[in-house]
């Protein structure tokens, strides 16, 4: 059966990604809440009852805020480093089935290969994945100020990427909302990726093999999708880059079920 991926939603409210390869099922951050975790699985035609593991990137609520009724309550395991689940522990007390890999370290879950790698961000531990899979490889970079080395060299493997693209520089600057210390957060080499930085990590980690690019974490005040859109899709026009399809994701709806490609 061909693997499937579909972002049940993504954006500064919340995140959560849903993998399905073989009989392996994963949460990929579980940022919703578990009210809209379960109604987004269920349009699909999922459950979170058959869910196999929740891989968490860090503690952020709008990566966790779903754990509680999720993990918790249904006994998923819940697969993190140990800071992060320290800082977990220290936002709810709900008992879970934590399952801890090291930053760095690969482990398994079925037949899906998972391996870490340390991002900066201003979290206690944050990480990006490589899920390997028998179908493709999938990258998850989606909060990080910006990309080291270690993540260019790491997602470059990817078929399918989860890239960051938080905010358009402009529309921070002109934003009346937020005070002038959150902005320089968001914009720090711990905060989170503009459209132009997103894009320029694309340029870098651009392969024959990449074929499907999901820009995640818009903001839905200082973003617009199509300016992320347009600023990602014409650089890798500049770079003669026609194979790859880039697509948004959405905070109040998921993507339409993507069929992973075949490895190479």
């Amino acid at each position: 059966m061909a693997g499937s991926l579909t972002i049940l939603g993504s954006g500064s409210s919340g995140n959560c990604a849903y993998l399905e390869t073989g009989e392996v099922r994963l949460l990929i951050d579980a940022g919703l809440s578990g009210r809209q975790i379960r109604l987004r699985l269920a349009a699909i035609g999922r459950t979170p009852e058959l869910l196999t593991g929740i891989l968490i990137t860090h503690e952020h609520s709008d990566h966790t805020q779903g754990l509680a009724v999720i993990a918790a309550k249904l006994g998923i395991p819940v697969y993190c480093n140990r800071l992060t689940k320290d800082a977990i522990r220290f936002q709810t007390d709900a008992p879970m089935d934590y399952r801890i890999f090291e930053t760095g370290g690969s482990f398994g879950v079925g037949e899906a290969q998972v391996e870490t790698f340390s991002v900066p961000h201003d979290a206690s531990d944050p990480v990006g994945f490589m899920i390997h899979t028998p179908e493709t490889k999938l990258g998850v970079v989606t909060d990080l100020g910006h990309a080291t080395k270690l993540v260019l060299e790491r997602v470059r493997q990817a078929r399918v990427l989860l890239l960051e693209a938080n905010y358009d520089v402009k529309l921070l600057q002109e934003d009346t909302r937020r005070p002038w210390s959150i902005k320089q957060r968001i914009c720090s080499r711990h905060g989170h990726l503009s459209n132009e930085a997103a894009a320029e990590v694309l340029a870098q980690v651009v392969t024959a093999d990449l074929k499907q690019v999901y820009l995640a974490h818009l903001s839905r005040d200082c973003n617009r999708p199509e300016l992320a859109l347009q600023v990602a899709t014409d650089r890798l026009r500049q770079l003669g880059a026609s194979h790859v399809t880039v697509a948004n994701t959405w905070q109040d709806k998921p993507t339409a079920t993507h069929t992973l490609p075949a490895p190479c």
